[in-house]
């Protein structure tokens, strides 16, 4: 018992190592060899990781553990008062596990909030964890962040309303009257898009762009 306690305290330290190739290979070993004892650690550790490859293999090595032990973890770490980097990770890993249980912890406040980062991975989240019949009212609150950002955030926007399908097409329609230039752009960008994802998200900006200047001349805005 006390060589599996020594066991267990090394592999958890290991998290903490400078040598970032280090940390990849333990956080593989306890996703490989699952221990309710390292939850804790793993999401405390994703929280503050620097490395990207690193907090992918955090993520799977929880994604590993039980979803019952698992879920509810996590959903503190989306506490407003966490780091943005803590709040990102939990929604990413979330998604991951796909537990729709928590749905309820994707808030309109984290669908809107204001480091990017959190917001687009609450995006994606929402997507994959919204129950079947809601995904209108989900398209409504997305909609609401269209225009919003530098091109990346907004594609990231964009293909997570297009992931909801057909139902977010009223929605985008409603967009495209609104009073913001940009507001529209988006719109417009993104249905083109969906219609035809091979064209690309900066032609489909073009595109909209030109299309909503016209629109607006025409109008005499």
């Amino acid at each position: 018992m006390q060589k599996e306690d020594t066991n267990t305290t090394r592999a958890v330290r290991g998290l903490e190592h400078s040598d970032s190739s280090i940390r990849l290979r333990v956080a593989l070993a306890m996703g490989t060899s699952p221990d309710p004892r390292f939850v804790d650690k793993l999401i405390e550790r994703c929280a503050i990781e620097p490395e990207f490859l690193v907090r992918e293999m955090l993520t799977w090595a929880i994604t590993r553990h039980s979803a019952a032990m698992t879920v509810p973890r996590l959903i503190d770490e989306l506490r407003p008062e966490r780091a943005p980097q803590a709040r990102s990770q939990a929604l990413h890993t979330l998604s991951k596990i796909g537990d729709r249980q928590a749905w309820p912890a994707i808030t309109r406040a984290l669908l809107a909030d204001a480091d990017d980062e959190v917001a687009r991975t609450a995006w994606r989240a929402a997507v994959a964890l919204v129950p079947e019949g809601e995904e209108s009212e989900l398209a409504g609150v997305l909609a609401t962040q269209l225009g919003r950002g530098e091109r990346e955030i907004q594609l990231s926007l964009s293909r997570a309303l297009i992931a909801l399908g057909e139902v977010i097409m009223p929605t985008l329609r409603a967009a495209t009257a609104g009073s913001s230039f940009r507001v529209r752009v988006h719109a417009v960008a993104t249905e083109r898009l969906s219609r035809d994802p091979e064209a690309g998200f900066e032609r489909a900006i073009e595109e909209a762009t030109r299309v909503v200047a016209l629109g607006a001349t025409g109008r005499g805005e």
